[in-house]
């Protein structure tokens, strides 16, 4: 595997950034963000009568629903039906009383045939995010397919709406999806479910911003196995996941918690019920934001704005291996082996990257070990008083004093080095950062006396201390 491996397993890691969420109304900073998102589907929903080959079988109440090939599903039609015709309103209502803001997921069709409801969505000031052009499967689509409902998505949209989408959801997305949206200016896009926080990702078009969606905090879960079967278990688990972002916002982490919403899931008497209980809720708790998601994409775009940074794992060989090639000193086979394993986001950062390095130089043969070990020059020795040094070597020996001994340390050094190097058949390795010649010295004393295997051991673990402390002054160090 030699092409860069494209899932980002790593994201923001052990320190997230603070978003410092606006508090309108508060001090300070909000503790959570609340994001809610109606999925406005109706009417866009596979069917014969749209031009598709099958009826929907996704998200209803039809238990263990399957797609009719070439035939009208009534039944199905008419639960979509009461999304737009009573849901829809109902959900409405419970926003627009209590003057709490929404982002609207618009199937572009689906809008297309519902222009009271768009009235009202735009009579509330809600944003209308485009939900693609029809709401089916684009797993088996290809680009040029999938790009093509894109563009008609886009016209479609602020045909019916008045206004181009800023976001962009797409929801039964392909592996072409945020490559695409790559190739255009939305505000933000979320086909992914990657983290409580927006993130930057690059494409090859542009970086876009990233505002995860959600598939737990989300009413769709009325319609699957495992899912909510009353009204109290969505309330309990909202609750839930509320008061855990809550407590970590109070914290000092503070995140963003997204809740989907359907017409005709949520939308139905039993189960809406419960979702005006956890508004009234939240509306109880100081220092909440509820927002649009284009609100959240604009602040986050003004407080994190996409910055490049050196990536490894988009590197061409060449380029990698002459950053990287002399972290472990005069072995760059170890960086090439790395390269050629394929690396990922995760591998970008000096953590991520020594690993990356580290496990091929674990899993090198003994001997190749040892060649690593030779490679490293004399503390002290006859290298550095001639100036032979790499520069990494050199600038790390000097930050120990190492380069300004007096005769009797050096004499002490060489002496140190001459015993060892019989003793062991290999220099004496230490990571000498932070480390006084004192330090290093005794260090020197004590090891001299180990047997062949402890010391071999723990020289490898020096090389391997040595090579993070490299990647740290190129990539950056942590909370630096």
């Amino acid at each position: 595997m030699t092409t860069p491996y494209p899932r980002d397993m790593h994201g923001y890691g052990r320190r997230a950034p603070d978003p410092q969420w606006p508090n309108p109304g508060g001090s300070g900073a909000a503790k959570i963000c609340v994001q809610f998102v109606v999925n406005y589907e109706e009417g866009g929903e596979n069917a014969i009568l749209h031009g598709d080959k099958a009826s929907e079988a996704f998200l209803s109440e039809i238990v263990g629903a399957a797609a009719w090939p070439g035939q009208r599903h009534m039944n199905m039609e008419s639960i979509y039906e009461y999304g737009a015709r009573a849901g829809f309103w109902r959900l409405w209502r419970l926003f627009t009383e209590r003057e709490m803001p929404v982002t609207v997921y618009g199937v572009a069709t689906a809008l297309e045939r519902s222009p009271e409801q768009v009235a009202a969505m735009r009579e509330a000031g809600w944003e209308i995010a485009s939900h693609g052009l029809k709401w089916i499967d684009y797993r088996d689509h290809t680009w040029e397919a999938e790009r093509a409902d894109m563009d008609e998505a886009l016209l479609l949209h602020e045909a019916v709406t008045g206004e181009p989408p800023e976001g962009w959801y797409t929801g039964r997305s392909s592996e072409h999806t945020l490559e695409l949206c790559g190739e255009r200016d939305f505000l933000y896009v979320s086909d992914a479910y990657a983290d409580d926080l927006p993130y930057w990702q690059e494409t090859r078009g542009k970086p876009i911003l990233v505002l995860p969606y959600t598939l737990d905090s989300n009413d769709m879960r009325f319609a699957t196995p495992q899912g909510f079967n009353t009204g109290e278990q969505f309330y309990t688990y909202l609750k839930d996941a509320f008061d855990a972002l809550y407590a970590e916002g109070e914290a000092g982490a503070a995140k963003m918690l997204n809740v989907g919403l359907h017409c005709r899931l949520v939308g139905r008497p039993g189960r809406s019920a419960a979702l005006a209980r956890f508004l009234d809720y939240i509306r109880s708790k100081p220092d909440v934001w509820v927002a649009t998601r284009a609100d959240i994409a604009r602040h986050w775009r003004a407080r994190f704005p996409y910055r490049e940074t050196i990536s490894p794992h988009r590197m061409e060989r060449a380029v990698f291996l002459e950053m990287f090639g002399g972290v472990y000193e005069h072995s760059p086979f170890i960086a090439q082996r790395a390269f050629e394993r394929g690396l990922g986001k995760a591998n970008d950062t000096a953590g991520g990257l020594a690993a990356a390095l580290q496990i091929q130089f674990r899993r090198a043969s003994r001997e190749e070990r040892l060649g690593v070990l030779r490679a490293h020059p004399d503390l002290a020795g006859r290298l550095a008083l001639a100036g032979g040094l790499t520069a990494e070597s050199s600038a790390e020996q000097a930050s120990a004093g190492l380069d300004q001994l007096t005769p009797d340390e050096l004499a002490r050094f060489t002496d140190l080095n001459t015993r060892y190097l019989a003793r062991f058949g290999f220099p004496f390795i230490i990571a000498v950062r932070g480390l006084t010649k004192h330090d290093i010295l005794a260090a020197f004393e004590t090891r001299v006396s180990n047997d062949e295997e402890t010391e071999f051991r723990t020289a490898c673990a020096q090389v391997e201390r040595i090579a993070r402390l490299r990647l740290d002054a190129i990539l950056g160090a942590p909370g630096a």
